[in-house]
């Protein structure tokens, strides 16, 4: 079967020709007919069989025969990646240069002057990802009640990105009367019910298993020590033992993509850097350079794990082994894309063996294993010592540090206890003495002793009447700062407050310290 039996426009054939294709894939024979009858599609189709051309050539036919108003784009197509959407947009700018369609990209990190400018001059064909398209929706700046047309691409990526209820809300908008398509690599059970609320009698399409490997993919899989300097060694031994052409070297976290390209660096190896925290036009020139074969090696997260298509990819590494099984098949599937041959090596060390058992239990396969010589094998005992750790996680963690914290300060507190001095006890000579008691001098000997002792800012302070004792009461309790707002309590020391002069002499207060009280007479 070849193009020409699926019903397309002549323009559209010429357009399919140029670009190079003469045989449909089994995802777009079915497909591109049944879209063309205008029923919902839900298909599912593992990635690289060329699910983009299944949706983007029917539509180009169907929008050719309307016209676009501002602001109300007559159909959309949802993806869950700024990459993935650049991806599908190169498509119609190939597939459509015979149709004069106008297609606007709604995507972060560019200019949303650009986009809005766009948007009122109408366009066909709106490509878009969830969160950028409901700002400018909110914005006033898009009208979907034109939209007849919606394609929800990768929706188990929308999934697994959070972007559902962002789905949901759309859907919302649009009219009651469209045709739906979803395509997808997997079908896990929240797809399909999610596609049970938005399809309305779909035709279901699945040519290969909802989540099976390309088999021009050579798969296979390392066993590593956990050590990151081993693992970092075993990826070199491949990299240096394998003619590749261009590779994507593929990380579970972004700072351990950084990581990894300065290491690759370091040891004279041709590689770049693509994660999710990069600037999109940081993102648009590391995959340009890529792309033309200006960097062999592009070391990345899950973010590049779907809508790359670049031919030349001939092997895929998986440093980290993929925490959900369904990146597996995404990820590996950036190599054999179009009938190519690929390679795809997996480092895993014992702490991965419950990812692996996910991937087997998709896949329905085991990664064949190979070894390598002068790489260290995994130490027998290593992965329950490292998934217990791994297990405790941050709380573990602080738990232990509070035990190293308690530890040091009991130490402290011995060695604290260990260097104060013990008061000698007083001799019982000492105790038997008794104090003189102080008589009261005269009254004016008994005034000059008070100016003596009573600080000089109480001195003249001191009222000579009780009603000069309860102005100047008054008065420090004005002149008394305030602390914290308007009705909280002053700091002030409680009046039963025991007052120490000195606590140098213990328990026994000498007698140049007492302070004699007057006489009442």
């Amino acid at each position: 079967m070849s193009f020409d039996d699926l019903g397309l426009s002549p323009e559209l054939l010429k357009a399919v020709a140029d670009a190079g294709y003469t045989t449909p894939t089994p995802i777009q024979r079915q497909a591109i007919p049944v879209v063309l009858m205008g029923r919902d599609v839900l298909g599912c189709a593992q990635t690289g069989t060329g699910k983009t051309a299944g949706f983007t050539l029917p539509m180009i036919d169907i929008l050719a025969g309307g016209r676009a108003r501002a602001r109300m784009p007559r159909s959309l197509i949802l993806e869950p990646t700024r990459e993935l959407a650049q991806q599908v947009a190169e498509s119609f700018e190939k597939y459509g240069k015979h149709h004069k369609l106008n297609m606007a990209l709604l995507i972060g990190g560019t200019s949303m002057d650009d986009q809005k400018a766009v948007l009122q001059r109408g366009v066909d064909v709106l490509i878009a990802t969830p969160g950028r398209l409901l700002d400018l929706f909110d914005r006033g700046q898009i009208l979907l009640a034109d939209c007849k047309l919606l394609v929800i691409d990768e929706a188990d990526r929308m999934l697994d990105m959070g972007f559902i209820p962002d789905i949901e809300k759309i859907v919302g908008r649009l009219p009651q009367q469209r045709q739906t398509l979803f395509f997808s690599a997997t079908m896990p059970p929240e797809i399909r019910r999610l596609a049970d609320k938005f399809l309305s009698n779909p035709k279901a399409i699945s040519v290969d298993p909802p989540a099976s490997a390309a088999v021009t993919v050579t798969q296979a899989l390392i066993r590593t020590s956990m050590d990151p300097k081993v693992k970092r060694e075993a990826l070199r031994t491949l990299l240096r033992s394998e003619e590749i052409a261009s590779a994507l070297i593929f990380c579970n976290r972004k700072r351990d993509v950084a990581l990894l390209h300065k290491s690759l660096e370091r040891h004279g190896f041709n590689a770049k850097a693509l994660h999710g925290d990069m600037s999109q036009p940081a993102r648009t020139e590391t995959l340009d350079q890529f792309r033309a074969g200006k960097a062999q090696l592009l070391v990345c997260s899950d973010v590049a794990a779907r809508g790359l298509d670049i031919p030349a990819v001939s092997h895929v590494f998986n440093f980290d082994v993929p925490i959900h099984a369904e990146d597996y098949v995404h990820r590996i599937g950036r190599t054999g894309r179009a009938g190519r041959s690929g390679k795809a090596f997996t480092l895993a060390t014992p702490a991965d063996s419950k990812f692996l058992a996910s991937i087997r239990h998709i896949t329905k396969k085991d990664i064949p294993e190979i070894t390598l010589e002068g790489i260290a094998a995994p130490a027998e005992g290593e992965a329950p010592a490292r998934e217990e750790r791994r297990g405790r996680g941050r709380s573990e963690r602080g738990e232990r540090s509070d035990r190293r914290g308690r530890g040091r300060g009991r130490a402290r507190e011995e060695a604290t206890v260990a260097e104060t001095p013990v008061a000698e006890p007083v001799p019982a000579d000492v105790l038997a003495t008794e104090v003189p008691a102080v008589e009261a001098p005269a009254e004016v000997a008994n005034d000059a002793v008070v100016a003596e002792i009573v600080p000089a800012r109480r001195r003249h302070e001191r009222p000579a009447s009780d009603e000069g004792r309860r102005s100047a009461g008054r008065r420090e309790r004005r002149e008394e700062p305030r602390q914290g707002g308007r009705g909280e309590p002053r700091d002030r020391r409680p009046s039963d407050e025991p007052h120490h002069p000195t606590s140098t002499f213990g328990d026994h207060t000498p007698a140049f310290l007492l302070r004699p009280t007057r006489a009442v007479g």
